[in-house]
């Protein structure tokens, strides 16, 4: 096997170091043997099928349904999602060591079952007993797919505050959601979308819709390209009608439970970026062992060398800043601070060692021969996505700060 085979992570390329050796906490058995489990199921049969994947259409559709039933033949589906409702059960403190392994690629969780996590946590602790019955099985059964619309146009996505997208109640207890949204991941192929909506006069006044997407006047708009690459939507909303039953806990109430849903999400996007890194490194690590000039392999040389070293630096003091916040999390403590630090090393660490794979690369980094230029693209808007680094910054500075305050 050459190096493109290796770099394109077909079966048997090399280990995942990123994942196996560096830096890892220990885990209990049974969890370190699913590990290796999952993680040979995104290297082994994920990857490969990427580029059916990403090119979307029909083809991936049909191949995403073969990876779903193969993982739920393998009996890995579903890992984290509750019981109740269909998954296995895994508590977020055990799932964090496999979700490092499913992240690894952006199809991972989706291929597994584990992708509508915050969708089916929501739905069951916050939606009405008829929208479970009808919608959170089928959601983890991979039957329906979901997404979650926060974000409009012209809108600071940081600040729910302004949203303009508004719901107005009806004479017969329906609501009429009116507005658009965009930067929606999976709004193209979604059958449920979570709307955010302004249902009072008070900035506060927020509440969250469930909306079918065959629901007459809901209209995907455009696909919008992130760095080149599909995936995010924009999608309107003229006039549809959601049934009183459909809105996902009381009227107000959209900024906690949102808020509940943002914690979780945050670390889990930092576990898979985890998992990203770790496949950027291994790229890094093959490629200057398999590429010779006449003076000899790359890995020879000293600035090569300083990119490997700084990689898994950034990876070594990273992992152990998600990690104190999965627990911190688990035990229901306030993560406040734990989740931004996480959450901005994170980003800045998978940028950092995808930018650096594809400096030992050269131009063949920059190609459709590797999985790099995505990686570096999910490094790029990680540093936006769930709020802009600014934002954790400003946030945990001020509450670090606070604790200084002998003026109070």
């Amino acid at each position: 096997m050459d190096a493109m085979e290796h770099a394109q992570g077909t079966p048997g390329a090399a280990p995942a170091l990123g994942l196996a050796g560096f830096g890892l906490p220990e885990c209990p058995p049974d969890v370190a043997e699913l590990r290796a489990r999952v993680a040979a199921f995104v290297r082994e049969r994920v990857m490969p099928a990427e580029p059916v994947l990403d090119a979307g259409g029909p083809a991936a559709r049909a191949e995403l349904r073969r990876l779903q039933g193969e993982a739920k033949d393998a009996g890995l589906w579903a890992l984290p999602l509750p019981v109740e409702h269909g998954g296995q059960g895994l508590p977020v403190s055990r799932y964090a060591h496999l979700a490092e392994a499913e992240g690894a690629s952006d199809h991972g969780p989706v291929a597994l079952g584990s992708a509508p996590l915050l969708d089916v946590s929501m739905l069951g602790r916050h939606a009405t007993v008829p929208v479970q019955e009808r919608y959170v099985r089928r959601i983890a059964a991979g039957e329906l797919r979901t997404c979650y619309a926060m974000t409009e146009p012209g809108t600071p996505g940081t600040d729910p505050a302004l949203t303009s997208t508004r719901a107005e109640p009806g004479a017969d207890g329906t609501w009429t959601v009116q507005g658009r949204k965009w930067f929606i991941t999976g709004a193209g192929e979604a059958d449920l979308v979570t709307v955010l909506a302004r249902t009072g006069d008070d900035p506060s006044d927020l509440s969250l819709f469930l909306v079918p997407t065959s629901a007459p006047g809901f209209r995907v708009v455009r696909e919008l390209p992130v760095l080149g690459a599909g995936g995010q939507w924009e999608i309107a909303l003229d006039g549809v009608t959601v049934p009183a039953d459909h809105l996902v806990g009381e009227r107000g109430t959209a900024l906690r439970i949102a808020g509940e849903r943002l914690r979780l999400g945050r670390i889990l996007r930092c576990l898979r970026w985890l998992g990203q890194a770790g496949r950027a490194f291994d790229l890094m690590c093959i490629r200057a062992q398999s590429r010779c000039q006449t003076s000899g392999p790359l890995a020879d040389r000293q600035l090569v060398q300083q990119l490997v070293f700084d990689a898994l630096l950034a990876i070594r003091t990273t992992r152990p800043l998600v990690y104190e916040a999965v627990a911190r999390l688990d035990a229901g403590e306030d993560a406040r601070v734990e989740t931004g630090l996480a959450k901005v090393a994170a980003a800045r660490m998978l940028q950092q060692v995808a930018d650096a794979a594809i400096q030992v690369h050269g131009a063949a980094g920059l190609g459709p021969d590797t999985a790099l230029p995505a990686l570096f693209r999910t490094g790029r808007t990680a540093r936006l996505l769930d709020g802009p680094d600014e934002l954790h910054i400003a946030a945990v500075a001020r509450r670090i700060l606070r604790a200084y305050d002998v003026t109070s």
